[in-house]
């Protein structure tokens, strides 16, 4: 019975949070080039600035994490931070934009990679270590992000066109409904649970950094993950250039994206079962995979109805590779470091490409056009996927090097 009550408080906590990230992000290039008027390489600046502050705060909070166990210190401190989500979109983000670019770009930054880029890390790492410990699925409590996500899409297009604001207010009114949902949850942390997490030291992360399966781990996620992030960024923008008018494309771009998240709520039900049966180095090979054919498919097509069905690949993408790296990481390090692990070694390579990339993508858009921009980044994917099927570990490794992998205090 807790363990019911659990799964259903923080699958809750997802729908809410998600619910709030994506009525801000859904829509946020389309937000930044046609309400504030930026242009493609100033948008990929916006987003480049955005994952330079994710790549600083990441680290931070896996550390805490770790460090905090199954405390809910950080869930409260993110809750307040998306309350206030709203008022500093609308009173502060966009003002400081509007008079100067790189002011506004820093400030927003730092603070939407706190709340939001790194926040839902954080956030994810956190339930499934509770996930875990009380014998659920991560999977079955992340699909009710994806429905979150989805119906601040559904409802986002819509609201855009009458003011882009709403959405931003009701990013934060999902924050109360998140403190409250917190302040309920009851998670028991034992002593050896407290101890083991206090003895985590700034040497036990060092030594992390020393392992070769770490990089490879990280090198594949910069150039699969990464690409995952970036493509999508201004990716609503492209979308609605197919369309007679931008209003009905950003409104059927929200149909859209609502139908692919719940789609991909669906597939978190199944991408457990799929890992499984791959293993978590087959899960993150056939999720590369996906992507190759999303990121290149994009570039071959021009029609609305392919592109479209193109979109709907991101569900089994996301919902396999989100699962695989858990697996992954649970399989072949230890998991007193799971949220640095998360961390650092999946978010923090993802934000490390973004920054890198980001600004060449957007210039890349505005010189030669989105179509011939994501053919290649699809050779930079299939580089990078070819180099996991051979580097990264195999299944049959586990129990031969698991104690070997497995870091010491």
């Amino acid at each position: 019975m807790q363990n019911n009550k659990l799964y259903w408080k923080l699958s809750s906590f997802f729908f809410l949070f998600f619910l709030s990230i994506a009525s801000i992000f859904t829509f946020f290039s389309i937000w930044l080039g046609q309400s504030l008027n930026l242009s493609g390489a100033q948008t990929g600046i916006v987003f480049s600035v955005n994952a330079v502050f994710t790549m600083l705060f990441q680290p931070l909070y896996g550390y805490i994490s770790d460090k905090l166990g199954l405390r809910k210190n950080l869930l409260y401190f993110i809750s307040i931070l998306v309350i206030l989500s709203g008022p500093f979109l609308i009173f502060i983000y966009q003002p400081l934009l509007n008079w100067n670019f790189w002011i506004g770009a820093l400030t927003g930054g730092s603070y939407l990679a706190i709340t939001f880029l790194a926040g839902i890390s954080a956030i994810e790492s956190y339930i499934e270590k509770v996930g875990r410990k009380y014998e659920f699925e991560f999977g079955r409590a992340r699909l009710w992000g994806s429905i979150g996500a989805a119906v601040a899409a559904a409802l986002g297009g819509r609201m855009l066109s009458i003011n882009p604001d709403i959405n931003f207010w009701i990013a934060s009114g999902s924050g109360i409904f998140l403190l409250l949902v917190i302040f309920f949850t009851k998670v028991e942390v034992s002593t050896i649970e407290e101890k083991k997490a206090k003895s985590l030291s700034v040497q036990d992360l060092g030594s992390l950094f020393k392992r070769k399966d770490f990089w490879v781990f990280m090198i594949f996620m910069l150039g699969t993950g990464c690409i995952y992030n970036v493509f999508d960024q201004q990716f609503p923008v492209y979308y609605a250039s197919l369309f007679p008018t931008e209003q009905l494309g950003n409104q059927i771009f929200g149909y859209l994206n609502a139908g692919q998240v719940f789609l991909e709520s669906g597939m978190l039900l199944v991408a457990p079962f799929i890992v499984r049966k791959v293993g978590p180095k087959g899960g993150l090979i056939l999720a590369g995979i996906i992507m190759i054919l999303r990121v290149i498919g994009s570039g071959l097509v021009s029609d609305p109805y392919s592109i479209s069905f193109i979109k709907l690949l991101n569900a089994p993408e996301f919902a396999i590779i989100i699962v695989s790296v858990f697996k992954y990481l649970a399989t072949y390090f230890d998991t007193k470091f799971s949220s640095v692990l998360y961390l650092v070694g999946y978010q923090f390579a993802m934000q490390l490409g973004a920054v890198i990339l980001s600004p060449i993508v957007g210039n890349l858009y505005d010189s030669i056009g989105f179509r011939q921009t994501y053919l290649i980044m699809g050779v930079i994917v299939t580089t990078f996927t070819l180099f996991g099927a051979f580097l990264l570990r195999n299944q049959n490794q586990a129990s031969k090097d698991r104690n070997d992998s497995k870091l010491t205090a």
